[in-house]
Protein backbone atom coordinates (compact mmCIF):
# COMPACT_ATOMS: atom_id res chain seq x y z
CA UNK A 1 0.00 0.00 0.00
CA UNK A 2 1.70 3.53 -0.71
CA UNK A 3 2.11 5.89 1.66
CA UNK A 4 0.41 8.53 -0.95
CA UNK A 5 -3.32 8.31 -2.51
CA UNK A 6 -2.46 10.43 -5.66
CA UNK A 7 1.59 10.56 -7.58
CA UNK A 8 1.82 12.60 -11.08
CA UNK A 9 5.59 11.80 -11.75
CA UNK A 10 7.82 13.19 -14.52
CA UNK A 11 4.24 14.86 -16.05
CA UNK A 12 5.09 16.33 -19.66
CA UNK A 13 2.17 18.13 -21.84
CA UNK A 14 2.97 19.99 -25.10
CA UNK A 15 0.93 22.61 -27.09
CA UNK A 16 2.64 22.95 -30.85
CA UNK A 17 5.69 21.94 -29.54
CA UNK A 18 5.24 24.04 -26.69
CA UNK A 19 5.82 22.67 -23.27
CA UNK A 20 3.30 23.80 -20.92
CA UNK A 21 4.08 21.56 -18.53
CA UNK A 22 8.26 19.98 -18.34
CA UNK A 23 8.18 17.13 -16.05
CA UNK A 24 5.69 18.03 -12.95
CA UNK A 25 5.97 16.01 -9.75
CA UNK A 26 2.98 16.12 -7.44
CA UNK A 27 2.24 14.22 -4.70
CA UNK A 28 -0.85 13.45 -2.15
CA UNK A 29 -1.38 12.13 1.05
CA UNK A 30 -5.13 10.74 2.48
CA UNK A 31 -6.26 13.84 4.85
CA UNK A 32 -3.57 16.47 3.49
CA UNK A 33 -4.19 19.74 1.65
CA UNK A 34 -1.85 20.83 -0.95
CA UNK A 35 -1.55 24.43 -1.70
CA UNK A 36 -0.82 24.24 -5.96
CA UNK A 37 1.10 27.97 -6.04
CA UNK A 38 2.41 29.51 -9.71
CA UNK A 39 1.88 32.59 -11.56
CA UNK A 40 -0.98 32.81 -13.76
CA UNK A 41 0.56 30.75 -17.03
CA UNK A 42 3.00 28.44 -14.82
CA UNK A 43 0.82 25.02 -15.47
CA UNK A 44 -1.62 24.40 -12.63
CA UNK A 45 -4.56 24.44 -14.56
CA UNK A 46 -2.85 22.29 -17.37
CA UNK A 47 -1.53 20.01 -14.60
CA UNK A 48 -5.42 19.94 -13.19
CA UNK A 49 -6.96 18.86 -16.79
CA UNK A 50 -4.26 16.07 -16.28
CA UNK A 51 -4.95 14.53 -13.47
CA UNK A 52 -9.08 14.97 -14.33
CA UNK A 53 -8.89 13.31 -18.11
CA UNK A 54 -9.82 16.44 -19.74
CA UNK A 55 -6.61 16.12 -21.18
CA UNK A 56 -7.13 11.66 -21.66
CA UNK A 57 -4.26 9.18 -20.95
CA UNK A 58 -2.07 9.32 -24.11
CA UNK A 59 -1.88 12.78 -24.78
CA UNK A 60 0.75 13.07 -22.05
CA UNK A 61 4.15 12.10 -20.96
CA UNK A 62 4.87 10.34 -17.25
CA UNK A 63 2.60 8.54 -15.31
CA UNK A 64 -0.20 9.32 -12.51
CA UNK A 65 -0.35 6.65 -9.62
CA UNK A 66 -3.77 6.17 -7.72
CA UNK A 67 -3.61 4.56 -4.43
CA UNK A 68 -0.28 2.79 -5.75
CA UNK A 69 -1.79 2.01 -8.94
CA UNK A 70 -1.39 3.47 -12.78
CA UNK A 71 -4.69 5.65 -13.52
CA UNK A 72 -4.60 5.34 -17.08
CA UNK A 73 -8.42 7.40 -17.39
CA UNK A 74 -10.11 8.50 -21.05
CA UNK A 75 -12.40 10.69 -19.59
CA UNK A 76 -13.77 12.85 -16.46
CA UNK A 77 -16.37 10.05 -15.49
CA UNK A 78 -13.37 7.83 -15.16
CA UNK A 79 -11.68 9.89 -12.94
CA UNK A 80 -15.24 11.14 -10.93
CA UNK A 81 -15.51 6.88 -10.65
CA UNK A 82 -12.02 6.87 -8.91
CA UNK A 83 -12.82 9.76 -6.93
CA UNK A 84 -11.14 12.37 -8.08
CA UNK A 85 -13.39 15.45 -8.35
CA UNK A 86 -12.65 19.19 -9.51
CA UNK A 87 -14.73 22.37 -8.53
CA UNK A 88 -13.69 24.62 -11.15
CA UNK A 89 -13.37 28.80 -10.83
CA UNK A 90 -16.59 29.42 -12.97
CA UNK A 91 -19.37 27.16 -10.76
CA UNK A 92 -21.34 24.71 -13.08
CA UNK A 93 -24.29 24.99 -11.51
CA UNK A 94 -27.86 25.56 -13.77
CA UNK A 95 -29.39 27.92 -12.01
CA UNK A 96 -33.13 27.34 -12.68
CA UNK A 97 -32.65 23.49 -11.14
CA UNK A 98 -33.07 23.19 -7.70
CA UNK A 99 -29.97 22.97 -5.24
CA UNK A 100 -31.10 19.03 -4.66
CA UNK A 101 -31.30 18.74 -8.40
CA UNK A 102 -28.10 20.08 -8.95
CA UNK A 103 -26.33 17.83 -6.30
CA UNK A 104 -27.46 14.97 -8.28
CA UNK A 105 -27.24 16.37 -11.86
CA UNK A 106 -25.81 12.98 -13.95
CA UNK A 107 -26.25 10.88 -11.19
CA UNK A 108 -29.95 11.34 -10.53
CA UNK A 109 -31.78 8.79 -7.82
CA UNK A 110 -34.52 7.19 -9.88
CA UNK A 111 -37.65 5.07 -9.02
CA UNK A 112 -38.39 1.75 -11.27
CA UNK A 113 -39.34 2.78 -14.51
CA UNK A 114 -37.08 5.43 -14.39
CA UNK A 115 -38.65 8.47 -12.52
CA UNK A 116 -36.73 10.54 -10.70
CA UNK A 117 -37.23 9.77 -7.12
CA UNK A 118 -37.56 13.37 -5.43
CA UNK A 119 -37.47 12.27 -2.00
CA UNK A 120 -34.79 10.37 -2.02
CA UNK A 121 -32.83 13.34 -3.57
CA UNK A 122 -33.46 15.68 -1.31
CA UNK A 123 -33.12 13.48 1.68
CA UNK A 124 -29.55 12.90 0.87
CA UNK A 125 -29.02 16.66 -0.34
CA UNK A 126 -30.02 17.84 3.22
CA UNK A 127 -27.70 14.88 4.69
CA UNK A 128 -24.83 16.58 2.38
CA UNK A 129 -25.69 20.32 3.38
CA UNK A 130 -25.69 19.71 7.22
CA UNK A 131 -22.60 18.01 7.16
CA UNK A 132 -21.37 20.98 5.40
CA UNK A 133 -22.60 22.47 8.50
CA UNK A 134 -25.39 24.67 6.30
CA UNK A 135 -28.85 22.79 7.56
CA UNK A 136 -30.85 25.61 7.05
CA UNK A 137 -30.67 25.62 3.27
CA UNK A 138 -33.44 24.58 1.51
CA UNK A 139 -32.38 21.79 -0.86
CA UNK A 140 -35.99 22.14 -3.08
CA UNK A 141 -35.37 25.88 -4.15
CA UNK A 142 -33.82 26.98 -7.18
CA UNK A 143 -29.95 27.48 -6.55
CA UNK A 144 -29.56 30.47 -8.00
CA UNK A 145 -32.35 31.76 -5.13
CA UNK A 146 -28.72 31.66 -2.96
CA UNK A 147 -25.41 33.87 -3.30
CA UNK A 148 -21.91 32.69 -4.72
CA UNK A 149 -20.64 31.64 -0.96
CA UNK A 150 -23.52 29.11 -0.51
CA UNK A 151 -23.23 28.00 -4.40
CA UNK A 152 -20.02 26.96 -3.72
CA UNK A 153 -21.15 24.53 -1.26
CA UNK A 154 -23.17 23.26 -3.18
CA UNK A 155 -20.39 22.86 -5.40
CA UNK A 156 -18.84 20.76 -2.71
CA UNK A 157 -21.62 18.49 -2.11
CA UNK A 158 -21.73 17.77 -5.82
CA UNK A 159 -18.20 16.15 -5.63
CA UNK A 160 -18.82 14.75 -1.79
CA UNK A 161 -21.80 13.06 -3.50
CA UNK A 162 -19.81 11.79 -6.00
CA UNK A 163 -17.64 9.95 -2.94
CA UNK A 164 -14.43 12.31 -3.80
CA UNK A 165 -11.82 11.01 -1.91
CA UNK A 166 -9.25 13.94 -3.43
CA UNK A 167 -11.00 16.90 -4.35
CA UNK A 168 -9.38 20.01 -6.41
CA UNK A 169 -10.57 23.18 -5.38
CA UNK A 170 -9.59 26.34 -8.55
CA UNK A 171 -9.71 29.55 -7.36
CA UNK A 172 -12.47 28.71 -4.59
CA UNK A 173 -12.68 31.83 -3.09
CA UNK A 174 -12.33 34.44 -5.94
CA UNK A 175 -16.46 35.48 -5.38
CA UNK A 176 -17.19 35.20 -1.56
CA UNK A 177 -16.57 37.61 0.61
CA UNK A 178 -14.18 37.02 4.07
CA UNK A 179 -16.69 35.57 6.22
CA UNK A 180 -18.02 33.11 3.28
CA UNK A 181 -13.84 32.29 2.59
CA UNK A 182 -14.08 31.50 6.52
CA UNK A 183 -16.73 29.21 6.08
CA UNK A 184 -15.44 27.29 3.49
CA UNK A 185 -11.58 26.76 5.27
CA UNK A 186 -13.50 25.26 8.41
CA UNK A 187 -15.09 23.06 6.29
CA UNK A 188 -11.60 21.82 3.84
CA UNK A 189 -10.29 21.45 7.34
CA UNK A 190 -13.54 18.82 7.87
CA UNK A 191 -12.48 17.27 5.41
CA UNK A 192 -8.92 16.64 6.18
CA UNK A 193 -9.72 15.48 9.45
CA UNK A 194 -12.34 12.63 7.18
CA UNK A 195 -9.42 11.39 5.27
CA UNK A 196 -10.69 13.29 2.24
CA UNK A 197 -7.40 14.68 0.15
CA UNK A 198 -7.56 18.63 -1.20
CA UNK A 199 -5.29 20.48 -3.60
CA UNK A 200 -6.04 24.04 -3.04
CA UNK A 201 -5.28 26.41 -6.10
CA UNK A 202 -5.29 30.16 -5.12
CA UNK A 203 -3.83 33.04 -5.67
CA UNK A 204 -4.62 34.53 -2.07
CA UNK A 205 -1.82 33.17 -0.46
CA UNK A 206 -3.22 34.29 3.24
CA UNK A 207 -6.17 31.41 2.84
CA UNK A 208 -3.16 29.10 1.02
CA UNK A 209 -1.02 29.22 4.46
CA UNK A 210 -4.36 28.89 6.48
CA UNK A 211 -5.35 25.60 5.51
CA UNK A 212 -2.87 23.97 3.46
CA UNK A 213 -0.32 21.06 4.64
CA UNK A 214 2.37 21.33 1.56
CA UNK A 215 3.30 23.79 -0.77
CA UNK A 216 4.26 22.77 -4.32
CA UNK A 217 5.57 25.23 -6.72
CA UNK A 218 5.70 25.53 -10.27
CA UNK A 219 6.98 28.26 -12.34
CA UNK A 220 7.06 27.90 -16.35
CA UNK A 221 6.11 24.16 -16.23
CA UNK A 222 8.39 22.98 -14.43
CA UNK A 223 8.26 22.16 -10.98
CA UNK A 224 10.29 24.45 -8.51
CA UNK A 225 9.99 22.89 -4.67
CA UNK A 226 7.76 21.09 -2.79
CA UNK A 227 7.58 22.34 1.05
CA UNK A 228 5.96 21.71 4.07
CA UNK A 229 4.13 24.61 4.76
CA UNK A 230 5.33 24.48 8.51
CA UNK A 231 8.76 25.94 7.26
CA UNK A 232 7.42 28.21 4.81
CA UNK A 233 5.76 31.76 5.26
CA UNK A 234 4.22 34.18 2.63
CA UNK A 235 7.08 35.84 1.21
CA UNK A 236 8.94 32.54 0.49
CA UNK A 237 6.60 31.35 -1.46
CA UNK A 238 6.38 34.36 -3.27
CA UNK A 239 9.73 34.17 -3.69
CA UNK A 240 9.44 30.87 -5.46
CA UNK A 241 6.51 31.67 -7.58
CA UNK A 242 8.14 34.22 -9.26
CA UNK A 243 12.06 33.66 -9.41
CA UNK A 244 12.69 37.03 -7.08
CA UNK A 245 11.95 38.80 -4.16
CA UNK A 246 9.19 40.92 -3.90
CA UNK A 247 9.26 43.09 -0.81
CA UNK A 248 7.08 45.85 -1.86
CA UNK A 249 3.48 44.18 -3.05
CA UNK A 250 2.34 47.68 -3.88
CA UNK A 251 5.10 49.69 -5.99
CA UNK A 252 4.29 53.13 -5.97
CA UNK A 253 5.68 55.10 -8.74
CA UNK A 254 5.84 58.81 -8.47
CA UNK A 255 2.84 60.75 -9.59
CA UNK A 256 1.42 64.33 -9.50
CA UNK A 257 -2.43 64.98 -8.54
CA UNK A 258 -3.69 67.93 -10.87
CA UNK A 259 -6.96 69.44 -11.46
CA UNK A 260 -10.41 67.84 -11.80
CA UNK A 261 -10.77 67.24 -14.74
CA UNK A 262 -13.80 64.30 -14.31
CA UNK A 263 -16.82 64.47 -12.52
CA UNK A 264 -19.64 62.32 -11.72
CA UNK A 265 -22.75 64.16 -10.60
CA UNK A 266 -26.05 62.68 -8.59
CA UNK A 267 -25.70 58.74 -10.25
CA UNK A 268 -28.73 56.65 -9.43
CA UNK A 269 -29.44 52.95 -10.65
CA UNK A 270 -32.33 51.23 -9.94
CA UNK A 271 -32.38 47.01 -9.60
CA UNK A 272 -33.06 45.45 -12.73
CA UNK A 273 -35.25 43.13 -11.07
CA UNK A 274 -36.80 45.87 -9.03
CA UNK A 275 -37.04 48.72 -9.98
CA UNK A 276 -38.24 50.62 -6.91
CA UNK A 277 -34.91 49.66 -5.38
CA UNK A 278 -31.97 51.71 -5.84
CA UNK A 279 -28.53 50.28 -6.21
CA UNK A 280 -26.93 53.28 -5.87
CA UNK A 281 -28.28 56.45 -4.41
CA UNK A 282 -27.53 60.14 -5.64
CA UNK A 283 -23.77 59.91 -5.35
CA UNK A 284 -21.18 62.75 -6.71
CA UNK A 285 -17.64 62.80 -6.40
CA UNK A 286 -14.58 64.23 -8.79
CA UNK A 287 -11.34 62.89 -10.09
CA UNK A 288 -8.43 64.65 -10.47
CA UNK A 289 -5.64 64.41 -13.48
CA UNK A 290 -3.14 61.69 -12.57
CA UNK A 291 -5.06 60.48 -9.72
CA UNK A 292 -5.92 56.72 -8.71
CA UNK A 293 -9.11 56.98 -7.37
CA UNK A 294 -10.14 53.86 -5.38
CA UNK A 295 -13.33 52.86 -4.71
CA UNK A 296 -14.09 50.66 -1.37
CA UNK A 297 -16.93 48.94 0.02
CA UNK A 298 -18.59 45.56 1.14
CA UNK A 299 -20.42 43.55 -1.60
CA UNK A 300 -23.17 44.23 -2.82
CA UNK A 301 -22.37 48.03 -2.09
CA UNK A 302 -23.42 49.13 -5.05
CA UNK A 303 -19.33 49.69 -6.58
CA UNK A 304 -19.77 47.70 -9.63
CA UNK A 305 -23.50 48.99 -10.50
CA UNK A 306 -21.81 53.12 -10.01
CA UNK A 307 -18.93 52.58 -12.42
CA UNK A 308 -21.22 50.32 -14.81
CA UNK A 309 -23.91 53.50 -15.16
CA UNK A 310 -20.39 55.73 -15.71
CA UNK A 311 -19.28 53.67 -18.31
CA UNK A 312 -22.60 53.00 -20.10
CA UNK A 313 -22.90 49.58 -19.28
CA UNK A 314 -24.90 49.10 -16.44
CA UNK A 315 -28.26 46.63 -17.83
CA UNK A 316 -31.10 48.61 -15.19
CA UNK A 317 -32.00 52.13 -15.48
CA UNK A 318 -30.24 54.62 -14.27
CA UNK A 319 -29.40 58.43 -14.49
CA UNK A 320 -26.88 60.83 -13.62
CA UNK A 321 -24.21 62.81 -15.71
CA UNK A 322 -20.57 62.79 -16.33
CA UNK A 323 -18.77 65.58 -16.98
CA UNK A 324 -14.92 65.57 -18.50
CA UNK A 325 -13.26 69.03 -18.79
CA UNK A 326 -16.10 70.86 -17.32
CA UNK A 327 -18.47 69.46 -20.08
CA UNK A 328 -21.08 67.10 -19.90
CA UNK A 329 -20.20 64.06 -22.18
CA UNK A 330 -22.25 61.21 -23.61
CA UNK A 331 -21.91 57.95 -21.83
CA UNK A 332 -24.75 56.45 -22.42
CA UNK A 333 -22.93 53.32 -23.95
CA UNK A 334 -19.90 52.16 -23.99
CA UNK A 335 -18.94 52.99 -27.38
CA UNK A 336 -20.01 56.59 -26.79
CA UNK A 337 -17.84 56.40 -23.64
CA UNK A 338 -14.87 55.50 -25.05
CA UNK A 339 -15.12 57.73 -27.62
CA UNK A 340 -15.46 60.74 -25.03
CA UNK A 341 -12.10 59.01 -23.38
CA UNK A 342 -13.76 57.35 -20.85
CA UNK A 343 -12.49 53.56 -21.05
CA UNK A 344 -13.35 50.61 -18.41
CA UNK A 345 -12.40 46.59 -17.98
CA UNK A 346 -15.44 45.33 -16.58
CA UNK A 347 -15.68 42.67 -13.28
CA UNK A 348 -16.42 39.81 -15.12
CA UNK A 349 -13.63 38.93 -17.66
CA UNK A 350 -14.96 36.13 -19.09
CA UNK A 351 -18.38 37.57 -19.83
CA UNK A 352 -17.68 41.37 -20.87
CA UNK A 353 -14.32 41.07 -21.04
CA UNK A 354 -13.15 38.71 -23.89
CA UNK A 355 -14.91 37.50 -26.98
CA UNK A 356 -14.07 33.61 -26.67
CA UNK A 357 -14.04 32.68 -30.17
CA UNK A 358 -11.63 35.46 -31.30
CA UNK A 359 -7.86 34.71 -30.80
CA UNK A 360 -5.85 37.13 -28.73
CA UNK A 361 -4.59 39.69 -31.14
CA UNK A 362 -8.22 40.25 -32.30
CA UNK A 363 -9.40 40.86 -28.77
CA UNK A 364 -6.31 43.30 -28.38
CA UNK A 365 -7.12 45.59 -31.37
CA UNK A 366 -10.81 44.91 -31.24
CA UNK A 367 -11.94 48.24 -29.60
CA UNK A 368 -9.55 50.30 -32.45
CA UNK A 369 -10.21 48.14 -35.47
CA UNK A 370 -11.33 51.48 -37.49
CA UNK A 371 -7.87 52.87 -37.18
CA UNK A 372 -6.41 49.92 -39.18
CA UNK A 373 -9.02 50.05 -41.68
CA UNK A 374 -8.98 51.30 -45.79
CA UNK A 375 -11.63 51.72 -47.47
CA UNK A 376 -13.05 47.60 -47.16
CA UNK A 377 -10.07 46.37 -46.02
CA UNK A 378 -8.13 45.44 -42.42
CA UNK A 379 -4.12 46.77 -42.64
CA UNK A 380 -3.04 43.58 -41.03
CA UNK A 381 0.54 44.46 -40.75
CA UNK A 382 0.17 47.64 -39.21
CA UNK A 383 -2.29 45.54 -36.74
CA UNK A 384 0.21 42.84 -36.44
CA UNK A 385 2.61 45.43 -35.17
CA UNK A 386 0.39 47.02 -32.97
CA UNK A 387 -0.62 43.90 -31.46
CA UNK A 388 3.13 42.85 -30.91
CA UNK A 389 3.72 46.10 -29.09
CA UNK A 390 0.94 45.90 -26.93
CA UNK A 391 1.96 42.53 -25.85
CA UNK A 392 5.51 43.28 -25.09
CA UNK A 393 4.57 46.10 -23.37
CA UNK A 394 2.15 43.74 -21.03
CA UNK A 395 4.30 40.92 -20.75
CA UNK A 396 1.34 38.74 -22.31
CA UNK A 397 2.57 35.30 -22.41
CA UNK A 398 1.20 33.76 -25.28
CA UNK A 399 2.90 31.54 -28.10
CA UNK A 400 1.41 33.75 -31.08
CA UNK A 401 -1.39 36.18 -30.68
CA UNK A 402 -3.36 33.75 -33.15
CA UNK A 403 -4.39 31.41 -30.16
CA UNK A 404 -8.08 31.27 -28.77
CA UNK A 405 -7.93 33.79 -26.19
CA UNK A 406 -9.58 31.31 -23.93
CA UNK A 407 -6.24 29.03 -24.07
CA UNK A 408 -4.47 31.97 -21.88
CA UNK A 409 -4.24 31.75 -18.35
CA UNK A 410 -7.15 34.32 -16.39
CA UNK A 411 -3.92 36.76 -15.70
CA UNK A 412 -2.98 36.88 -19.28
CA UNK A 413 -6.63 37.68 -20.30
CA UNK A 414 -6.82 40.47 -17.66
CA UNK A 415 -4.07 41.92 -19.27
CA UNK A 416 -5.29 41.49 -22.89
CA UNK A 417 -8.34 43.25 -21.95
CA UNK A 418 -5.98 45.82 -20.26
CA UNK A 419 -4.32 46.65 -23.36
CA UNK A 420 -7.66 46.29 -25.27
CA UNK A 421 -8.70 49.20 -23.62
CA UNK A 422 -5.40 51.13 -23.49
CA UNK A 423 -5.10 50.86 -27.19
CA UNK A 424 -8.05 53.70 -27.07
CA UNK A 425 -5.77 56.20 -24.95
CA UNK A 426 -8.46 56.69 -22.26
CA UNK A 427 -8.21 60.19 -20.46
CA UNK A 428 -10.03 58.46 -17.36
CA UNK A 429 -9.79 54.47 -17.03
CA UNK A 430 -12.19 52.60 -15.18
CA UNK A 431 -10.83 49.34 -13.32
CA UNK A 432 -13.04 46.75 -11.76
CA UNK A 433 -11.67 44.50 -9.59
CA UNK A 434 -8.76 44.45 -12.08
CA UNK A 435 -6.64 41.64 -10.40
CA UNK A 436 -9.19 39.13 -9.41
CA UNK A 437 -8.27 35.77 -10.11
CA UNK A 438 -4.53 36.90 -10.91
CA UNK A 439 -1.19 35.80 -9.28
CA UNK A 440 0.98 38.15 -7.04
CA UNK A 441 3.38 38.58 -9.73
CA UNK A 442 0.92 39.29 -12.33
CA UNK A 443 -0.61 42.03 -9.81
CA UNK A 444 2.72 43.79 -9.76
CA UNK A 445 2.80 44.52 -12.78
CA UNK A 446 -1.21 46.00 -13.43
CA UNK A 447 -0.07 47.92 -9.94
CA UNK A 448 3.45 49.43 -11.66
CA UNK A 449 0.95 49.91 -14.88
CA UNK A 450 -0.98 51.92 -13.51
CA UNK A 451 1.20 54.04 -11.46
CA UNK A 452 2.94 54.59 -15.03
CA UNK A 453 -0.34 56.00 -16.73
CA UNK A 454 -0.87 57.82 -13.81
CA UNK A 455 2.86 59.53 -13.90
CA UNK A 456 1.52 60.47 -17.71
CA UNK A 457 -2.02 61.98 -16.74
CA UNK A 458 -4.28 59.26 -17.17
CA UNK A 459 -6.94 59.28 -14.26
CA UNK A 460 -8.00 56.09 -12.88
CA UNK A 461 -10.92 54.30 -10.72
CA UNK A 462 -10.26 51.53 -9.30
CA UNK A 463 -12.98 49.15 -7.57
CA UNK A 464 -11.63 46.54 -5.35
CA UNK A 465 -12.87 44.12 -2.70
CA UNK A 466 -9.28 43.94 -1.36
CA UNK A 467 -9.08 46.73 1.18
CA UNK A 468 -5.00 46.11 1.25
CA UNK A 469 -5.24 46.65 -2.62
CA UNK A 470 -6.86 50.06 -2.35
CA UNK A 471 -4.77 51.54 0.44
CA UNK A 472 -1.77 50.08 -1.24
CA UNK A 473 -2.02 51.90 -4.57
CA UNK A 474 -4.67 54.64 -4.23
CA UNK A 475 -4.44 58.23 -3.81
CA UNK A 476 -7.95 58.80 -2.54
CA UNK A 477 -10.77 56.07 -1.56
CA UNK A 478 -14.33 56.22 -1.53
CA UNK A 479 -16.14 54.35 0.42
CA UNK A 480 -19.88 53.09 -0.77
CA UNK A 481 -22.31 51.34 1.48
CA UNK A 482 -26.01 50.35 0.79
CA UNK A 483 -25.63 52.35 -2.78
CA UNK A 484 -24.51 55.61 -0.73
CA UNK A 485 -21.69 57.62 -0.53
CA UNK A 486 -20.41 56.81 3.02
CA UNK A 487 -16.56 58.71 2.69
CA UNK A 488 -14.61 60.36 0.92
CA UNK A 489 -10.68 60.27 2.44
CA UNK A 490 -6.86 61.18 1.06
CA UNK A 491 -4.95 57.88 1.67
CA UNK A 492 -2.53 59.00 3.66
CA UNK A 493 -2.21 57.25 6.90
CA UNK A 494 -5.69 55.65 6.13
CA UNK A 495 -6.50 52.47 8.10
CA UNK A 496 -8.77 49.25 6.71
CA UNK A 497 -10.38 50.21 10.31
CA UNK A 498 -11.57 53.57 8.76
CA UNK A 499 -12.88 52.40 6.00
CA UNK A 500 -15.03 49.42 7.10
CA UNK A 501 -15.75 51.54 9.62
CA UNK A 502 -17.21 54.18 7.21
CA UNK A 503 -18.56 51.19 4.72
CA UNK A 504 -21.04 49.71 7.72
CA UNK A 505 -21.57 53.48 9.26
CA UNK A 506 -25.58 54.17 8.90
CA UNK A 507 -27.58 56.57 6.19
CA UNK A 508 -26.31 59.89 6.54
CA UNK A 509 -23.08 59.55 8.43
CA UNK A 510 -20.77 60.72 5.70
CA UNK A 511 -16.99 60.82 6.55
CA UNK A 512 -14.84 63.32 5.14
CA UNK A 513 -11.10 63.60 5.42
CA UNK A 514 -10.19 66.46 7.55
CA UNK A 515 -7.88 67.82 4.61
CA UNK A 516 -11.43 67.66 2.00
CA UNK A 517 -12.71 70.62 1.08
CA UNK A 518 -16.75 71.54 2.22
CA UNK A 519 -18.36 71.76 -1.05
CA UNK A 520 -19.98 68.65 -1.60
CA UNK A 521 -18.38 66.24 -4.22
CA UNK A 522 -14.91 68.31 -3.73
CA UNK A 523 -11.83 66.94 -2.50
CA UNK A 524 -8.63 68.40 -1.51
CA UNK A 525 -5.28 67.99 -2.93
CA UNK A 526 -4.29 64.56 -3.12
CA UNK A 527 -0.90 62.52 -2.01
CA UNK A 528 1.74 64.16 -4.35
Amino acid sequence: MSDYLLQMNGIVKSFGGVKALNGIDIKVRAGECVGLCGENGAGKSTLMKVLSAVYPHGTWEGEILWDGQPLKAQSISETEAAGIVIIHQELTLVPDLSVAENIFMGHELTLPGGRMNYPAMIHRAEALMRELKVPDMNVALPVSQYGGGYQQLVEIAKALNKQARLLILDEPSSALTRSEIDVLLDIIRDLKAKGVACVYISHKLDEVAAVCDTISVIRDGKHIATTAMADMDIPSIITQMVGREMSNLYPTEPHSVGEVIFEARHVTCYDVDNPKRKRVDDISFVLRRGEILGIAGLVGAGRTELVSALFGAYPGRYIGEVWLDGKAIDTRTPLKSIRAGLCMVPEDRKRQGIIPDLGVGQNITLAVLDSFAHLTRIDAEAELGSIDKEIARMHLKTANPFLPITSLSGGNQQKAVLAKMLLTKPRVLILDEPTRGVDVGAKYEIYKLMGALAASGVSIIMVSSELAEVLGVSDRVLVIGDGQLRGDFINEGLTQEQVLAAALSQSGDTAHNKNNNDRPGAVGDARQ
